[in-house]
């Protein structure tokens, strides 16, 4: 393996400050959304009494999984000896750290009353998986934050692999925490499934993966640091490969609903009469976000363009948001069924699908998240030497660019 050399990049320029004043702004307009909401009430929103995880959530998931796949490519060097993202890991690191930071900033400013997160820090409901993630995401960046000094500090390599395990094994954790919100709750429908932690963990691969990807083409784009085939080549194989269990493990999933006869009306909600639900799901999750990136990504010729890569990654991560716009606030629309077997009216909306539209805010306050990270890893990479200076064929692994 060659020696590697890592360096900040160079932030003085137009173009830098240009997309830092970019991100902030997008930053500014996500704090807005939040005061809004917050002095208005979330009347002013598109969520009510039905739908009370909106478009911020589906935000806010979405980054919390992308973080804990974006150290995957750290895992693969640290826990399973694969030298070649070995020059990687420490922009893994940083991405883990940056995105869950985006997403933690979306869920606190979406309580409504973000001064009460102190009650969620000091009293605990052991029960709760919610209470338990706390601890996870809190015990995820500090794990991290010191997975990334032992690699950069050259006394305390020696302890990269122990903790690149503790991390890998932590991040995993996570990511079960965060499906089983979802597989716990036993009342919806659309939930109540062990599948949804495996199914959580392989979306965290594929999602945290794609934003890597884009990340760091762009970084190195940005920076004019080489960045060679051999590893764009190698990532873009192993995100086709993790695009490839999610959509297996979806079709498990509805398979196994299918199998039951009391999830049938919700598997018909989904697949076929849920309007935007079903179109999200077929268009948007399953071509988008699936077999158009296989189609790219294992496509003979045009999976060597790395425009084409790249544009694979990106449907990745839109496939990825209406996947879980489907899951989050599909979930929520199906009605609950309150007496199971019978027809139920009342002027509460008992049995009728919930209506929701994202409004403004939302959306402001979702994109907010996703600015905050890019804006946060802009600025480490600017301050810390965390991208390598080359990445080109002969000096990233030569001698194992042949292995699998």
């Amino acid at each position: 393996m060659a020696t590697i050399h890592y360096s900040e990049i160079d932030g003085r320029g137009a173009r830098f400050f240009a997309l830092l004043v970019f991100f902030g702004m997008i930053v500014a307009g996500g704090i807005a959304a939040a005061w809004y909401m917050e002095h208005h009430g979330h009347y002013v929103t598109g969520m009510s009494n039905q739908i009370v995880w909106g478009a911020p959530h589906v935000f806010a998931v979405f980054l919390i999984v992308a973080a804990s796949g974006a150290l995957n490519v750290a895992s693969l060097a640290s826990v399973f000896g694969r030298e070649i993202y070995k020059s990687l890991a420490r922009l893994s690191g940083l991405l883990a750290i940056t995105l869950l930071a985006g997403g933690l900033a979306v869920l606190v400013l979406d309580l409504g009353r973000p001064d009460r997160l102190i009650v969620a820090m000091t009293h605990y409901n052991f029960k709760s998986i919610f209470a338990w993630n706390i601890f996870l995401y809190t015990g995820f960046i500090a794990i991290v934050v010191a997975y990334l000094w032992v690699m950069m500090e050259r006394r305390m390599n020696g302890y990269a692999r122990r903790l690149g395990v503790l991390a890998f094994v932590w991040r995993l954790t996570l990511t079960t925490g965060t499906g089983s919100i979802f597989g716990f709750l036993v009342a919806r429908e659309a939930y109540d499934s062990a599948l949804y932690a495996p199914l959580f963990i392989a979306m965290s691969f594929a999602f945290g993966l794609a934003v890597f990807m884009l990340v760091l083409m762009a970084a190195c784009g940005g920076a004019r640091r080489p960045l060679g085939d051999v590893m764009v080549m190698r990532l873009k194989s192993l995100l086709g490969q993790f695009v490839a269990a999610v959509m297996f493990l979806v079709l498990i999933y509805h398979l196994t609903n299918l199998y039951f006869t009391r999830q049938h009306e919700f598997e018909r909600f989904i697949l076929v009469d849920g309007g935007i639900y079903t179109a999200l799901f077929w268009l948007g999750q399953v071509l988008i976000g699936g077999l158009l990136p296989l189609a790219l990504l294992f496509h003979p010729v045009w999976s060597r363009s790395r425009r084409v890569v790249a544009a694979a990654a990106m449907c990745v991560i839109a496939g990825g948001l209406a996947q879980l716009y489907v899951i989050i606030i599909g979930g929520q629309a199906y009605p609950l069924a309150i007496f199971p077997g019978k027809e139920v009216t009342s002027s509460f909306f008992d049995g009728v699908v919930a209506s929701y539209v994202p409004s403004l805010p939302e959306v402001a306050l979702g994109t907010g998240g996703v600015a905050l990270a890019l804006a946060l890893t802009a600025l480490a990479l600017k301050v810390l030497p965390l991208l390598p200076r080359s990445l080109a064929d002969g000096e990233v692994a030569p001698a194992s660019a042949g292995n699998a």
